[in-house]
């Protein structure tokens, strides 16, 4: 079992015996390197200023990723590369200067910089952008920059210095010596398991699902982290002190994703970034959803386990499992256990999860030929927030008539919800007979007592909830009817099929 954490940065290997279990990454760099280039803005993954790069492999290829570097904890960094503004400028003795990376010297000439606190998370997040390989339009540089807030500059000039720089074709000094640091991070590899500390405080990254089972059953009250975008908040916000942290990152059986033709069985440690494009061949709606959640940084930390096992009556991705009726695989120790995914959450805060119990995976079912599926999320802004309230609805449908219905809502209880009164009320209906509809949608209210809360009021909730009944009921009528119904839509366009 090793006792330090291993990391590459800029290429150079770091190896530290003394990690705090709550010590992020953000302070490392600027409290321990001396790296000031990051900057820390709102403390809680939303602003972007603290974006760092994140180098590991995929299928055995470097991928750079955008995080925010004040929510991840520096022992979460085990077997990775960090990349900070403060690397990218390369230096010329020759010339006595700094020669700029491509997309600082675009930001430069394009004036995209004014009070230049955002800026470094900016150049960051398009920095991993230069090295995605793709040709970024002005939709891809939105994405990417959806977790970066400037209140100076104005995003025109930002967004011209992305498509002048973000070409689809990487030509730094990172990308002519990506074998180089690809060979590293596969010496780094080592698949040790890590335990920093002793039995009363510790940081552990196991390697194995084994080894995971053994160390949170010796220890239930540690706490278990995937990606950190909740508990990193624990740290930065309430100022909480967790003396025992598992990170389940390193394990491998838990960033497995399998699939067949009928279904999909992701692990608890797969992150968003990763699972949406295996996800979004169940349908597109799963997809715009993920695409929603937080912003690329947030993606690329946050994992659908996390987002699960933390048991939030306004997480995105239970009510959409839960409709597609996914199956939820909990272990401890040796023994592992299967629920359906909606009697995993109790009630608010209260989850069936025992003493020493983890989540493993999640089995989602594919849709059938005659399934529709259609999914939702109401947010005071679109991008990068928190849910007022999101629907899901799968509907089995025979000669124009719905047999089944399957319908979950996530912020109308104190837990993600089945709408079973709406299902019932739905069966039997006929699609082309839309008077019928609004009845249906009435079944809501004997389902669900939303509360009013910052986000949405009690009145607001049931009534957006009827209508995004009715929306899904239009759109898939309009599908069965070969029509586009393109009306229904702000952003994007269901295709008939």
């Amino acid at each position: 079992m090793r006792q330090s954490v291993k990391f590459l940065r800029d290429g150079e290997l770091v190896e530290l015996n003394n990690v705090e279990p709550n010590e992020t990454l953000l302070d490392y760099l600027r409290l321990r390197e001396g790296s000031c280039g990051t900057k820390e803005g709102c403390g809680e993954g939303d602003c972007g200023a603290c974006s760092v790069a994140i180098g590991s492999l995929k299928n055995g290829k470097l991928e750079y990723q955008a995080v925010n570097s004040c929510i991840q904890l520096l022992g979460m960094m085990d077997g990775k590369e960090i990349i900070t503004v403060d690397d990218l400028s390369k230096s010329s003795r020759a010339k006595g200067s700094q020669e700029l990376h491509p997309v600082q010297d675009a930001m430069l000439r394009h004036h995209g910089s004014q009070c230049g606190f955002c800026t470094p998370g900016i150049v960051m997040s398009l920095f991993t952008l230069y090295h995605a390989e793709i040709e970024a339009n002005r939709n891809t540089i939105n994405d990417q920059l959806a977790g970066n807030l400037c209140r100076c500059t104005g995003y025109r000039p930002i967004i011209d210095a992305a498509l002048e720089s973000c070409t689809g074709k990487a030509e730094d000094r990172f990308h002519e010596d990506a074998q180089v640091r690809t060979d590293k991070l596969n010496k780094l590899d080592d698949k040790e398991d890590l335990f920093i500390g002793d039995d009363a405080k510790f940081f552990a990254a196991p390697a194995s699902t084994k080894t995971l089972a053994s160390i949170y059953e010796k220890h239930p009250d540690a706490v278990i982290v995937a990606g950190a975008t909740d508990v990193g908040l624990w740290i930065t916000k309430q100022l909480r002190d967790l003396p025992k942290i598992i990170h389940i990152g390193r394990v491998a059986e838990l960033q497995k994703i399998t699939h067949n033709n009928d279904e999909i069985t992701i692990g608890a440690g797969v992150t968003y970034a990763n699972a949406k494009e295996i996800l979004a061949t169940i349908d597109p709606d799963v997809a715009e959803i993920i695409r929603r959640i937080g912003s690329t940084q947030v993606r690329a930390s946050g994992t659908i386990g996390g987002n699960i096992a933390n048991g939030s009556p306004i997480g995105d991705s239970p009510p959409l499992l839960i409709a597609l009726n996914a199956k939820l695989s909990l272990q401890k120790g040796t023994h592992s256990r299967e629920i359906d995914l909606e009697d995993f959450f109790i009630d608010y805060g209260k989850q069936d999860r025992k003493e020493g119990e983890f989540v493993s995976k999640i089995r989602v079912p594919k849709l059938s030929s005659n399934e529709s599926f259609r999914s939702y999320k109401i947010s005071k802004r679109f991008d990068q927030d928190i849910s007022a309230l999101l629907a899901a609805f799968r509907l089995t449908i025979d000669n124009g008539k719905i047999t089944q219905a399957r319908i979950a809502y996530g912020g109308m209880a104190g837990t993600p919800k089945r709408a079973e009164h709406t299902e019932k009320a739905l069966q039997g209906i006929d699609l082309n007979a839309s008077q019928t509809w609004e009845k249906a949608a009435q079944a809501l209210e004997q389902d669900f007592t939303p509360l009013s809360d910052m986000r949405a009021s009690a009145g607001y909730r049931i009534e957006a909830a009827k209508g995004l009944l009715i929306k899904a009921l239009h759109e898939i009528s309009n599908e069965k009817a070969g029509q586009q119904g393109n009306q229904t839509r702000v952003i994007g366009v269901r295709e008939a099929v």
